[in-house]
């Protein structure tokens, strides 16, 4: 008659940490945000009307190329704050609970005469 249909699809890996080349580097992140903030940012002028949409397309651009990047396993959680440059401070700062093994962030600043955008973009590991 024919042969038996093997109904077996793939199997669990319970993998608890990701393997070396899928993990997440600080370093090829923060070069990959720089180049896309010069990127898109480069010749922009400080509009708080076109502001929001902005920061959605930057996060969008950001999560997707860290995606490409090859971090399996990995929740990509990505935060973008665009303001007027106009010489005075910021501070910012984030409060996290994760495994400090699997778990990391990469930040990025850019600046240009009329704004400034800080990225922070966070990679947290699936078990």
């Amino acid at each position: 008659m024919g042969e038996p249909l093997d109904r077996r699809g793939p199997e669990n890996t319970y993998s608890l940490r990701p393997a070396f080349q899928h993990k997440f580097r600080s370093s090829a992140v923060k070069e990959c945000i720089h180049a896309i903030l010069k990127e898109n940012l480069a010749n922009v002028q400080y509009n708080p009307e076109e502001t929001p949409e902005l920061t959605r397309s930057l996060s969008e651009i950001i999560k997707d190329r860290l995606k490409a990047e090859g971090f399996h396993r990995y929740k990509m959680v990505v935060q973008v704050v665009i303001g007027e440059q106009r010489g005075e401070g910021v501070n910012m700062a984030a409060r996290c609970f994760w495994d400090a093994d699997t778990d990391n962030y990469a930040q990025d600043v850019f600046m240009n005469d009329s704004l400034f955008c800080v990225v922070a973009a966070f990679g947290c590991f699936y078990y």
